[in-house]
């Protein structure tokens, strides 16, 4: 099975050369930060590159020179409402900077002890949710397998369930865990950093379940505009992360869109953050 990309050439450069010196820009300007050791699980964002991408390298900052033998990629579903998970299970994401292999045996083991887990190759097809995040990995771990799946309605069953399923799945492995996911859509920038900064707090204090009730607190329709569009993504990979050792989080970035195209009338929040081991003694990691 190949899926081939649906925003390259839109939504970030189609051109190989184009699409990796923006990606390393990004990665450059980020820095090398204090790192959390082990790395068990990110959240990045997914808009256009040019909007999220000074966020996003963030977040593969902390990703660059990990061993990891495998990518967890979980993303919210923009265009089709369904009940589960949706996995990719064998095959390769294709990208400008060439494929990206997934890990079908993963895939299997995770449907097999996921009763949400779902083979829709729909659910796939439009999306940009995981795509936004292959430049990087392409760019990072070309050779490393990834397992995709985009999270349709974001029931709390199924939140929770596929944060336990990750962590069976993922025990004894290298895994980084990746949660796609931008903040709060189309408020003042006011607004959105009143909005995105009770976010920021849950994560950094590691509180899944925090996160989850906040995502509570408004409709499912609404929850995407007032505080994680890939809420419950984040929560699942939190959940994981913990049980498979991390103790830590670490926000590592928060912008908005307004900090690209200087309308702060109406814009879209991001965060890059890690969680992990304990954190290093003050300046063991520069």
């Amino acid at each position: 099975m190949r899926r081939p990309p649906a925003v390259a050439g839109t939504w970030y450069p189609g051109d190989p050369g184009r699409l990796a010196r923006a990606v390393d820009g990004y990665l450059s300007a980020a820095g090398t930060p204090p790192r959390l050791e082990p790395l068990v699980g990110l959240i990045a964002p997914h808009a256009g590159l040019m909007y999220s991408g000074p966020v996003a390298g963030h977040a593969y900052a902390a990703l660059a020179g990990r061993p990891v033998d495998l990518i967890v990629l979980v993303g919210p579903s923009h265009y089709l409402a369904f009940d589960g998970v949706a996995v990719w299970p064998k095959g390769t994401f294709e990208t400008p900077l060439g494929p990206l292999r997934v890990d079908a045996g993963a895939a299997s083991r995770l449907m097999a002890v996921l009763p949400a887990a779902r083979d829709l190759p729909a659910a796939h097809a439009r999306e940009h949710s995981l795509e936004m995040q292959l430049p990087f990995l392409a760019r990072l771990h070309p050779g490393v397998p990834i397992l995709p799946m985009v999270m349709g309605l974001q029931e709390r069953d199924t939140i929770v369930a596929l944060g336990d399923a990750l962590a069976e799945v993922c025990a004894g492995r290298s895994v980084a865990l990746v949660a796609s996911s931008d903040l709060s859509h189309f408020f003042d920038a006011g607004t959105a950093n009143r909005l995105d900064g009770r976010v920021a707090d849950l994560v950094a204090a590691f509180d899944g379940e925090g996160l989850l009730e906040e995502l509570e607190r408004y409709p499912e329709f609404e929850r995407g505009r007032y505080v994680m569009c890939g809420g419950g993504p984040a929560v699942s990979v939190m959940l994981a992360a913990s049980r498979l050792g991390a103790r830590e989080s670490r926000v590592l970035h928060r912008a908005n869109s307004g900090d690209v195209s200087g309308d702060y009338d109406r814009v879209v929040g991001y965060l890059a953050a890690e969680f992990g081991g304990p954190r290093p003694a003050e300046g063991a990691a520069r």
